[in-house]
């Protein structure tokens, strides 16, 4: 898939540059506690301030549902890149806020900008048109500027007016990030070495079925944690106790299962509840026969056990191509983080693989597992994708609405 990039642009200086990014970080006691979206933004940012373009930045932050709500105010971002501006390595004359992001008071300010200047509009979603896609917002938005960039692949799966309905009155590009990702998903789409595994694990198996489903074609094994794995040994006759599983996709899950491409876990890690017992809970690995012998406890499934991790490191440690999305148990909590460091730990080892890893909670997971994050994931075979359902999506086959318009 070629894309129309930043780099096809002959003259920047002077021109007004809307550039969607993803700076919806989080944020504790008004300060960003995470700038990783931020700083997949900066390539970019740095190429138009070189290229003396005049820069506005547009995103969103959570969902304040259409309303103004100064919670949901991108001011905290505005001053860490103003705190951080040296670090950034952002060679910019002047960084601007404004609390709006449409209107006069918009138009005038942008108006006084000089090439060089960056400025960052107030959060989209303040207006209920942006997740509506509608037109006149759109409008609002292009008349600030003289052309479009898009370097927010994480939400380049929403039909939005400001990766959507916004290039049908500018000139639309994708900026390097964008770029890399559409590249990277792309390649192990289209051609990926094999022997290719795909780990998957999280809470939900119905946002990740289509995605399952289409890789079931490409993928050697796909490999289920996680949550995840709990449907699938519900419709296997397993005792799952009080364990999160999606009633809804059994039958979808039937039919996925008799796929001989899916190992699911040998073992798992529970918590229980002892109904008889001076000992209110009690935690241990369990083989999946010793399952259904579970009379008096109510319990939980809660991580992959050690057997599990023994066969998925079998096929981990000699592939030559690896999809990860979502940790394999509850990490959050150190009794249930043992599989999801053990992926960790199997995925970073191998040196040979070209790995793709993405997802919300798989990196803070993968943040968790490793004290020295930038150094692990600066290695040239391991890609960080940026997009979570947006990852999912892409991988499902689908040509994203935010990238559409960018196919040249």
């Amino acid at each position: 898939m070629k894309l129309k990039t930043i780099k096809e642009i002959k003259n920047l200086k002077g021109k007004r540059v809307l550039v969607r990014v993803d700076f919806n970080c989080p944020i504790k006691n008004g300060r960003v506690i995470d700038d990783t979206r931020i700083q997949a933004a900066l390539e970019t940012i740095k190429y138009l301030i070189q290229q003396k373009a005049i820069v506005i930045l547009i995103s969103h932050l959570r969902d304040p549902e259409g309303k103004k709500n100064l919670k949901y105010s991108l001011k905290p971002i505005y001053k860490h890149l103003k705190l951080k501006t040296k670090n950034y390595k952002l060679q910019t004359t002047n960084l601007r806020f404004i609390n709006d992001c449409v209107g006069e008071k918009v138009k005038k300010e942008i108006a006084t900008m000089k090439p060089g200047e960056i400025i960052l509009l107030e959060n989209l979603r303040f207006y209920d048109g942006e997740e509506k896609n509608d037109l006149k917002f759109a409008k609002q938005l292009a008349e600030f500027a003289d052309l479009y960039i898009n370097d927010a692949f994480s939400v380049c799966h929403r039909a939005h007016v400001s990766v959507s309905a916004i290039t049908r009155y500018l000139p639309a590009y994708a900026g390097f990030r964008l770029e890399k990702e559409v590249k990277n998903l792309s390649q192990v789409l289209v051609k990926p070495l094999h022997p290719f595994i795909v780990l998957m694990g999280g809470v939900k198996i119905s946002t990740k079925i289509k995605t399952i489903e289409n890789l079931t074609k490409k993928a050697d094994q796909i490999l289920i944690g996680g949550a995840l794995a709990n449907t699938f040994l519900k419709i296997k006759g397993i005792n799952i106790g009080t364990s999160f599983y999606e009633p809804t996709m059994i039958e979808v899950a039937k039919e996925l299962a008799k796929n001989k491409k899916i190992i699911l876990p040998l073992d798992v890690k529970t918590k229980c509840k002892i109904k008889k017992s001076k000992c209110k809970m009690t935690i241990q690995n369990l083989k999946l026969d010793k399952l259904n012998k579970i009379k008096d406890e109510e319990f939980n499934i809660l991580d992959i056990g050690p057997k599990t991790v023994e066969l998925f490191q079998k096929y981990l440690k000699t592939a030559k191509t690896i999809i990860w999305n979502g940790p394999m148990g509850l990490f959050e909590e150190k009794f249930f983080d043992q599989g999801t460091k053990e992926m960790v730990k199997i995925i970073l080892n191998n040196r040979k693989a070209k790995i793709i890893i993405g997802g919300g909670e798989t990196i803070a997971s993968l943040r968790e597992a490793i004290s020295n994050f930038q150094f692990s994931i600066s290695k040239p075979n391991i890609f960080i994708s940026t997009g979570g359902g947006a990852m999912l999506e892409f991988l499902e086959g689908k040509i994203l609405p935010g990238i559409k318009p960018l196919i040249n």
